[in-house]
């Protein structure tokens, strides 16, 4: 049995709201929602982009997603209705209910399009910021028209959470009513990839609510609350790798089984994703410590890039500092260190080595004017390793 596949305009939140209730309910075509730009959008250069997409997919499937994380690889993910609904579900039951939801996000990735799917859950209407260029007045202004009868939420990236926190201040000194919207809110879920531990400890200061979320658009989004899994998820690590099962999971990625195969798996008799990233379980408390793939391997000893930002981020002013790899003729690979704040080399290879070992200091710094981002506000990793690469 299958169903019909729609491209929608995401640029158009409203029409991806209207799709998508006639999607999950199944009384409507599932729906690929894509900016106008098309399925180039989004993917960072040299990307292997999908073909078109087949005109029907299996009729459990609401909504398949585009994506290609930060390193370049496309893939269109199919969740099922059920699959968005437990996700919903799940994150209700953890916020301690449901509410009104605010949309600072595009609604072609899939953190946007939980925002609505919950709002559906919830027989809320969301409130909608125009898509485009993020602007934190706008998301504070909205904020002060929400339903005052009910609970609020909103869903941001790091980088738009810093924006509204700078723009709120400080009790001494801040903007008074930009802080009292933000203090609105029951919650401000914020991930996408790794939130700085500084951005919360603001955040905490300021009284603002805020929880760290984990997921992809395999789990149908975060299904991992400051640690702990929410709902029926379940978590293990397998070869220091982070597996997830549970309702939420995608059914696969439309028209390529054989990437399917790799990343679902079937185990004690339960199906897992395979996540790519490496982490450790505490008492149940998940820790990402990075991506698998974020690993070089310099002068034969394992680096994480990952574990190497999170250093370097942690010193006054290179908070948006991005580690990334490149050649060596005399190693093989090095970490390098992207940022927009000039610093001193031998200070951060020293911090860097009291902290994880000489081997991971960085072989150099490169300073930019600005840090390519894709579109969810991740760096572009693809971009920055070319640049890298050109200043050898």
């Amino acid at each position: 049995m299958t169903r019909e596949l729609i491209v929608i305009d995401a640029s158009d939140p409203v029409g991806v709201l209207d799709a998508l209730r006639l999607a999950l309910s199944a009384a409507g075509p599932a729906i690929l929602p894509l900016p106008p730009e098309g399925p180039r959008a989004g993917l960072p250069d040299g990307a292997r982009v999908p073909q078109p997409p087949p005109p029907s997919v299996p009729k459990p499937i609401a909504v398949v997603v585009q994506t290609s994380g930060s390193s370049g690889t496309a893939k269109r993910v199919e969740l099922s209705s059920n699959a968005l609904l437990a996700s919903a579900a799940a994150s209700s039951a953890a916020l301690g209910g449901p509410g009104q939801w605010l949309l600072a996000l595009p609604v072609h990735y899939i953190a946007g399009i939980n925002v609505l799917v919950r709002s559906i859950a919830a027989q809320t209407e969301p409130v909608i910021l125009p898509p485009g260029h993020f602007d934190a007045g706008e998301l504070l202004a909205a904020a002060a028209t929400m339903d005052p009868a009910t609970r609020h939420f909103t869903s941001v990236v790091p980088a738009q959470l810093a924006r509204l926190l700078d723009v709120a201040g400080d009790d001494a000194a801040g903007d008074a009513a930009a802080l009292a919207s933000l203090r609105s809110f029951d919650r401000i879920l914020v991930g996408g990839q790794s939130v700085p531990s500084e951005l919360i400890e603001r955040a905490d200061a300021l009284g603002v609510r805020v929880t760290r979320t984990y997921g992809s658009s395999e789990t149908a989004g975060g299904c991992v609350y400051d640690g702990v899994p929410i709902g029926t998820t379940e978590l293990r690590i397998r070869q220091g790798e982070i597996e997830i099962g549970g309702p939420m999971l995608a059914d696969g990625y439309l028209g390529d089984p054989a990437r399917t195969e790799r990343s679902f798996v079937m185990s004690d008799g339960a199906r897992w994703y395979r996540t790519g990233d490496a982490g450790r379980l505490d008492d149940g408390v998940l820790t990402v410590t990075g991506r698998l793939d974020r690993v070089v391997i310099s002068g034969g000893v394992k680096v994480s890039l990952d574990e190497l930002e999170r250093v370097v981020r942690r010193m006054p002013g290179l908070g948006d500092a991005v580690a990334v790899p490149a050649e060596s003729a005399r190693w093989g690979e090095v970490p390098v260190i992207v940022t927009t704040s000039p610093v001193d080399l031998s200070v951060l290879r020293g911090e860097v080595a009291a902290a994880l070992g000489r081997e991971a200091a960085p072989d150099r710094i490169v300073v930019l004017d600005s840090i390519p981002l894709l579109p969810t506000g991740k760096p572009d990793l693809v971009a920055l390793r070319e640049i890298v690469g050109r200043r050898n």
